[in-house]
């Protein structure tokens, strides 16, 4: 028995030997492969990226092996349980899940929600018009793809052009990927630890949506003009993101329990999306 635990493996010795599908051949279950369309048709990544010009990605179905992904408290708690679920999904292992948009994060979440728990969503959601809380289950699958219509400053880039309409300034934005999202998560969870109790979701959005002002694009100065922009501008930012945003259309319409008024909503993604029982 060779004890040198330092030795490199010696890869040839492995050469030949036959690769079973323990779940195919021995149980009889064949493993699905579903092809997703991404809502940003992989326009915006940068070409030398495996997202480039991709307009599926394929996933496999959800096992109890991502269901520990999605227990595991440390994931949780440092914001990366929804990057980790997607990536041990996805077939291509070389993409980056951190690098896809929003949008496209969320494409790929709500398919493998359906594959894994099925298309019937119960969640509670309150009333528009009389703020009761309902308890409605929405069916997924009728949910409908918002496909980018919009074109960047320049093919390959996650970059896009708005004029505001106070300042009339000419900004340059980015839909923000999940890198951007963990950090904002990062940064909201040290404010709770340091007793901050106002909310910057707004504020801290545009900042990490902005990528420059005209030609400036120090950090500090463009997180200076967003928290003192005028409101008007800030709306007509937050239209055009919430407008060009590819991604998945969560809105949908319910009768209310209670004073029986027809009403739009926003599908949240609460607890119950990757748990159905919780």
């Amino acid at each position: 028995m060779n004890s040198d635990i330092n030795k490199p493996i010696d890869k040839s010795a492995y050469e030949g030997i036959k690769r079973v599908d323990v779940m195919k051949e021995d149980f009889g279950i064949d493993i699905p492969i579903e092809s997703v369309p991404l809502p940003s048709k992989g326009i915006i990544y940068d070409p030398s990226s495996s997202l480039y010009n991709k307009e599926t990605l394929d996933i496999r179905p959800m096992t109890a092996r991502e269901e520990d992904i999605l227990m595991s408290r440390v994931l949780i708690k440092n914001g990366s349980v929804l990057t980790e679920l997607i990536k041990s999904c996805l077939v291509d292992k070389s993409i980056d899940p951190d690098a896809m948009i929003s949008g496209d994060r969320n494409a790929i979440l709500t398919s493998l929600r359906i594959t894994g728990y099925g298309a019937d969503y119960e969640v509670s959601v309150d009333c528009p018009k009389c703020s009761f809380t309902n308890k409605k289950t929405f069916n997924l699958s009728e949910l409908k793809l918002k496909r980018l219509e919009i074109d960047p400053v320049e093919p390959g880039q996650n970059l896009f052009e708005v004029s505001l309409p106070v300042t009339k300034k000419t900004l340059r934005v980015k839909f923000l990927t999940g890198h951007d999202e963990k950090e904002m998560t990062i940064t909201s969870e040290r404010r709770k630890k340091q007793g901050f109790k106002q909310s910057s979701t707004i504020t801290d959005r545009l900042i990490k949506s902005i990528v420059s002002i005209e030609s400036i694009k120090d950090r500090n100065k463009i997180s200076l003009f967003v928290k003192n922009m005028p409101a008007r501008d800030s709306l007509a930012l937050r239209k055009f993101l919430d407008l060009h945003e590819p991604g998945v259309d969560m809105s949908s319409w319910i009768t209310c329990d209670s004073c029986l008024e027809e009403s739009e909503v926003i599908i949240p993604m609460g607890t119950s999306f990757f748990w159905p029982d919780t």
